[in-house]
């Protein structure tokens, strides 16, 4: 923190304590590095462990799994998700049986025992901090971050995480886009969905986050199959290459830690929606 503050004064005393300083005390947010990027995996499917967990632990590197706590992937595999969570992967919270709104269009997957437009802001926030309860009990940590089902914010108009956020640090959404710590809002962490694309494609977001020294946050459900929302393997593997290649530069961390740092660097009361 002196040293940030050192190069600020410094920067200031040269005339240059707008952008210049504005950019240096941005890079500290992500480790010194020119850009964090997070990698997240929704819904708890076996992918995650016989695909994801391994390519990650040789590239050494660490993600975010949203675990679903209704998932049988879940019950089944539980001490593999332990394992996981030991190795420096965090387990989120991705809500105990997934509901999302089945009002809107398009979602005739929606069961009418998990539609969000039914629930009341009570049951939702009841389920989610059971969730959090059998992630405890899973991992043993008190601290992780929260994803969205489909991206579902509201029950009758009222934003339901205003209630959680005390039991998380952030809250990851499903809008695309790059920001800097002063522009993130934790309450819904913006995040690139990838469902097709090529290796090509993921690349070239991890660079432009470079460029303009942002968090990019990825929105994973299969690699190399296992859901209907995929990314293909070489793919997936030419962006943790990429990653685990530049490293001296990309700052990748489970999102529970970037979150951390930003709300440290936010200010006290920072706006969010």
């Amino acid at each position: 923190m002196k040293t940030k503050i050192l190069l600020v004064s410094w920067l200031a005393a040269l005339g240059l304590a707008g952008p210049l300083a504005s950019q240096a005390q941005g890079l500290s947010v992500w480790n010194n590095k020119q850009c964090a990027v997070v990698l997240t995996y929704d819904d708890a499917i076996d992918a995650d462990l016989d695909r994801v967990v391994p390519a990650l632990d040789s590239a050494r590197l660490r993600g975010t799994f949203y675990l679903i706590g209704s998932s049988p992937v879940v019950a089944r595999r539980l001490p593999e998700w332990r394992r996981a969570a030991q190795r420096g992967h965090e387990l989120g919270n991705h809500a105990m049986f997934h509901p999302c709104d089945g009002s809107l269009p398009g979602r005739g997957f929606v069961t009418p025992d998990n539609d969000l437009s039914k629930y009341t802001v009570n049951r939702a926030v009841s389920e989610i901090r059971a969730n959090n309860t059998l992630l405890a009990a899973i991992d043993g940590k008190a601290t992780r971050t929260f994803a969205y089902p489909c991206g579902d914010r509201q029950i009758g108009g009222v934003y339901f995480y205003d209630q959680l956020k005390p039991d998380f640090v952030a809250a990851r959404g499903v809008m695309p886009g790059l920001q800097t710590a002063a522009q993130v809002d934790l309450s819904n962490v913006q995040c690139y969905a990838i469902n097709g694309q090529d290796g090509t494609y993921l690349v070239n977001l991890v660079k432009q986050a470079e460029q303009s020294h942002t968090l990019l946050v990825f929105l994973f459900h299969g690699v190399g199959g296992g859901h209907s929302l995929n990314v293909s393997l070489p793919a997936h593997r030419q962006l943790l290459r990429y990653l685990q290649a530049n490293e001296q530069r990309i700052w990748v961390a489970p999102m529970v830690e970037v979150a951390e740092k930003i709300k440290q660097a936010q200010p006290a009361g920072a706006a969010q929606k």
